[in-house]
């Protein structure tokens, strides 16, 4: 073996562990999500159906905090929708080096997550970045599914979800969520935002019309970044704001 097979050979095992690593760590949060779906009202093989066909955690964590609110189907359906678009914005980079074909491609459409896309992009070689994608996207919907349904059992041995603050749970998970994502200016100022539409159309609409609403706020802020980034600094149109 030459010294450049090697070290191809040691590249490819780093982003493998890279990607089980990342699988292992997704999978676990799955059984607080089967807890809550569960205390929630849906049944276990509601739970684990949703877990398995949906696939996407904001999603699914959306879908439970607003039919565990009270909230309608047709809303949290909307809400969890609305979440779900990132996922297809996602396959517009990983196509690309990617380029699946037949059942691969359902495949690859189905597993196109935070976490796949991340691994993926993250590494300089086209082959690496398959290999990250696959592994990544494979170990987590092994790793979530399995991790829901000993959630969706423990839940529902545990019985009433607020003897156990599982009532309050999806909020905390939703915050663990979004924390991440608050390093930037633009995201912080979105996170204020929202929290301001929701908390004035709680008490108006009914339960989860609040959380489509602040979802406006995305767009405030994303139009507002537009209009600095083609003003510039100096407020002349097309002025580059970085050095």
């Amino acid at each position: 073996m030459t010294s450049d097979q090697a070290v191809c050979d040691a590249r490819r095992k780093e982003v493998v562990r890279q990607g089980i690593s990342v699988g292992v760590a997704t999978g676990l949060s799955g059984v607080s999500f089967g807890a809550l779906a569960v205390a929630a009202g849906l049944s276990v093989l509601q739970t684990q159906a949703l877990s398995l066909l949906m696939f996407t955690g904001g999603s699914q964590f959306a879908l439970v905090g607003i039919l565990a609110a009270g909230g309608s189907g047709a809303s949290a359906i909307a809400t969890s929708s609305l979440l779900g678009i990132r996922n297809g914005l996602y396959a517009l980079q990983t196509s690309q080096f990617l380029q699946a074909r037949g059942l691969r491609r359902l495949l690859a459409a189905h597993i196109t997550i935070d976490e796949s896309t991340a691994v993926g992009i993250a590494q300089k070689e086209r082959p690496l970045q398959r290999v990250g994608f696959w592994v990544t996207g494979l170990a987590v919907l092994a790793g979530w599914n399995l991790m829901t349904l000993v959630g969706a059992l423990v839940g529902n041995a545990l019985g009433e979800p607020e003897t156990w603050g599982l009532d309050a749970a999806a909020a905390g998970a939703f915050c663990a969520l979004l924390w991440p994502r608050l390093q930037t200016g633009d995201g912080r100022a979105t996170a204020v935002l929202a929290a301001f539409i929701a908390l004035i159309t709680i008490p108006l609409v009914p339960a989860g019309i609040p959380v489509i609403l602040a979802a406006l706020a995305a767009v405030v802020v994303g139009l507002m970044a537009h209009g600095r980034h083609e003003r510039g600094e100096d407020g002349l149109p097309g002025s580059d704001p970085l050095p």
